[in-house]
C-alpha cells in the first residue's frame, strides 16, 4: 500500500453511513457550531458534524451507549469512515450528546422536512400511538411514602444516638471497635435529606392532583380542641396527602410507574408517534411521564402541525385516545378525527348522549363502512415504527436521566429511524 487509503472505498455503494453523512452535510448545523464559536476552532476538538454522524448512524444501528460507540470507532469499518479515523472517548460522546439537547429536536425538525421534500411525506393520513419506553432508573432505587415516613424517623434516631455518642467521649469509649463517627453521621444525613426531597416531591404531586380535582386545603374542619375531628371526613387522604404506597425513585425522580404491554411495571417514560401514511416517517415525536394516552392527542397535533409544516387531513387514534374534553378541545380542528371507543364503541354498550354527546357522535360516526375502512390502516401504520424502534433498533431504555433529557434522546431516536427509512425507501 504505496497510497494513502481512501475512506470512501471502504463500504460499499449505497451503505446506510453514506446516506447519513450526505443527509446530515446537507443540514442547517449552526446551532451545534454556535456552541464552539467563542473559542474559535480551538475550542472544537472534535467536528461536530462528525459528532453527530456518529451518534445518529449509532442510534440507527442500535448502539446507544457511548462506551459502545467508542468502541466501534476502531472496531466497525462504518463507524470508521464516519468518524474520519477520529477517536472521540466515550465521555466526549456523552458529553456531547448531553449538552446538545436542543438541537437534537431541531435535527427531527429539519429530518421530517426534508422527508416532505423527497415526497415521502404528504399528511394525507397520519396515525397516532404510544408506547412506554423504559427509564434510566432502577427499581431497587425507589420507595413508597409510607416507608419514607418511617425511613424519616429511624435515620432521625440513628442521627441523634450518634450525636450522643460522640458526645460521650469517656474512657469506657476507649475500648470500642473504632467508628468514624462523624462520617457515619454525615451518610445518614445525605440519605435523610434524600428521602425528605423525595417525600416533599410526592406531596407537591399530591397537592397538584387534589387541586385538578376541585379539592383545597379547606375541605376538611379544623379539629376540636383535643386534636380529633370534628367529624368523618368524605376523603380517605387528607389533601396533599399521596397514598402509604405511592412510589418515587431516587435515580430519576421524574420517571413514573408504567404498566408495559408485555406484562409487568417499570419506571417508564411515554413516547407519543404520529406516523404518516406514505411512507411510515415520523413527523411528530413526544414523550411524557404521564401514563394516559387520553390527553396526549392536542399536543401531538400541535407537534405535528409544529414539526411538519401543516395539519394532516385525516387523524387516526385508538381507544386509549378517546376522551370527552379531548373531543372538545379538538372539534374545530382541520383534521378528520377517527378515535375509537374500545368498549363502549360496541352496539351493546350504549353511551349517554346527554352527557357525552361527542364521544356519541364519534360511535355513530363508526357505523359508517367508510369510517370503518380508514380506521383499518391504523394498525398497519402506527404499529410498525414501534416495534422497528424495539424490536430493529433494540431501543427499549434511555441513557440519559430526567424528563428533558429523555425528550431529546426521543427525538434523536426516532430522527435516526426516519434517515433509515428514508434510505431505504430512497434506494428502492
Amino acid at each position: 500500500m504505496l497510497l494513502p487509503h481512501a475512506l470512501q472505498d471502504w463500504l460499499p455503494d449505497g451503505h446506510l453511513a453514506y446516506y447519513i453523512s450526505d443527509t446530515i452535510d446537507s443540514l442547517d448545523l449552526s446551532a451545534f457550531h454556535a456552541r464552539y464559536a467563542g473559542g474559535g476552532s480551538r475550542n472544537q476538538p472534535f467536528h461536530p458534524a462528525m459528532m453527530l454522524k456518529v451518534l445518529v448512524y449509532g442510534y440507527s444501528t442500535g448502539v446507544f451507549s457511548s462506551r459502545k460507540m467508542a468502541k466501534k470507532l476502531y472496531e466497525d469499518v462504518a463507524f470508521r469512515v464516519l468518524a474520519a479515523d477520529n477517536y472521540p472517548a466515550h465521555r466526549t460522546i456523552c458529553d456531547f450528546r448531553a449538552a446538545h439537547l436542543t438541537e437534537f429536536a431541531d435535527i427531527f425538525v429539519q429530518v421530517v422536512k426534508l422527508a416532505k421534500e423527497c415526497g415521502l411525506v404528504k399528511l394525507g393520513t397520519i396515525s397516532v400511538d404510544g408506547t412506554k419506553i423504559k427509564a434510566n432508573a432502577s427499581r431497587h432505587k425507589a420507595m413508597s411514602y409510607d416507608r419514607m415516613k418511617k425511613a424519616e424517623l429511624e435515620l432521625k434516631a440513628q442521627i441523634d444516638a450518634l450525636l450522643a455518642k460522640a458526645k460521650a467521649a469517656d474512657e469506657a469509649e476507649k475500648n470500642e471497635p473504632e467508628l468514624d463517627l462523624p462520617a457515619e453521621i454525615t451518610r445518614r444525613e445525605d440519605r435523610l435529606a434524600v428521602i425528605r426531597a423525595a417525600r416533599e416531591r410526592l406531596e407537591e404531586r399530591q397537592r397538584q392532583a387534589d387541586t385538578a380535582r376541585g379539592r383545597s386545603a379547606d375541605d376538611e374542619d379544623p379539629p376540636d380542641a383535643d386534636g380529633k375531628p370534628k367529624k368523618k371526613s368524605r376523603f380517605k387522604y387528607k389533601f396533599g396527602e399521596p397514598k402509604p404506597n405511592a412510589q418515587e425513585n431516587f435515580t430519576d425522580p421524574e420517571s413514573r410507574i408504567m404498566k408495559h404491554a408485555g406484562g409487568g411495571f417499570e419506571y417508564s417514560y411515554n413516547g407519543q408517534l404520529a406516523v404518516d401514511a406514505t411512507a411510515h416517517i415520523i413527523v411528530a415525536a413526544e414523550l411524557d411521564n404521564c401514563a394516559a394516552d387520553s390527553g396526549q392527542l392536542p399536543a401531538v397535533l400541535a407537534a405535528v402541525k409544529r414539526d411538519a409544516g401543516s395539519d394532516p387531513e385525516q387523524v387516526l387514534a385508538d381507544a386509549g385516545y378517546r376522551s370527552e374534553a379531548v373531543f372538545d378541545q379538538l372539534k374545530d380542528h382541520t383534521a378528520e378525527l377517527i378515535v375509537a371507543l374500545g368498549r363502549e364503541g360496541r352496539k351493546d354498550v350504549a353511551i349517554d348522549a346527554t352527557k357525552r354527546p361527542l364521544c356519541a357522535a364519534m360511535a355513530e360516526k363508526f357505523k359508517l363502512v367508510e369510517t370503518q375502512a380508514a380506521y383499518r390502516k391504523r394498525k398497519w401504520l402506527s404499529e410498525p415504527p414501534n416495534g422497528w424502534i424495539k424490536s430493529v433498533l433494540g431501543f427499549r431504555q434511555f441513557s440519559m436521566r430526567g424528563l428533558a433529557k429523555a425528550q431529546a434522546e426521543w427525538k434523536l431516536v426516532c430522527a435516526a429511524l426516519n434517515l433509515r427509512r428514508m434510505a431505504k425507501m430512497m434506494a428502492a
